[in-house]
C-alpha cells in the first residue's frame, strides 16, 4: 500500500473527513486531497503534523509494513542475542559496527574505481 492509500485508511479509521484532518493538522484542505490523489508529497513537517493528529508514527504513514527493520531470520537471531549477557552483547555489537564498515568501504571504493 502507497503513502495516498495509508493516509486514506488511517484518517478514515481516525473518522476524519478530509477538512477535519486539515483543520486538525493545520494544513489547508486541498493538500489532503493532493496527498491522497497522489499527486503531491508532504513535506517532513506535514508528515509530523499529520501524524500526530492522526496517534500513529511517521513510519506508519510513511512505509510499508515490514518495509523496515531486520528480515525475520534476523529478527530471532536479535531476539536471541538481547538474552545473552550484556558483555557479549557488546562483543556481537562491535562485530556487526565491523562488518557493516567493512561492507560500507567496499561500496565506496567500488564507486570510486567504477
Amino acid at each position: 500500500m502507497n503513502f495516498p492509500a495509508r493516509l486514506i485508511q488511517v484518517r478514515k479509521a481516525a473518522n476524519l473527513t478530509q477538512q477535519a484532518l486539515a483543520g486538525a493538522a493545520a494544513l489547508h484542505v486541498n493538500q489532503i486531497r493532493r496527498y491522497e490523489a497522489g499527486s503531491a508529497q508532504p513535506t517532513l513537517e506535514a508528515l509530523i503534523r499529520l501524524a500526530k493528529t492522526l496517534h500513529v508514527g511517521l513510519d506508519d504513514l510513511v512505509f510499508e509494513a515490514n518495509e523496515r527493520g531486520p528480515s525475520d531470520d534476523l529478527r530471532l537471531q536479535f531476539e536471541a542475542v538481547s538474552h545473552m549477557p550484556e558483555e557479549e552483547r557488546n562483543i556481537i555489537k562491535a562485530l556487526l559496527d565491523g562488518m557493516i564498515l567493512k561492507y560500507q568501504a567496499k561500496q565506496i571504493v567500488g564507486r570510486a574505481s567504477g
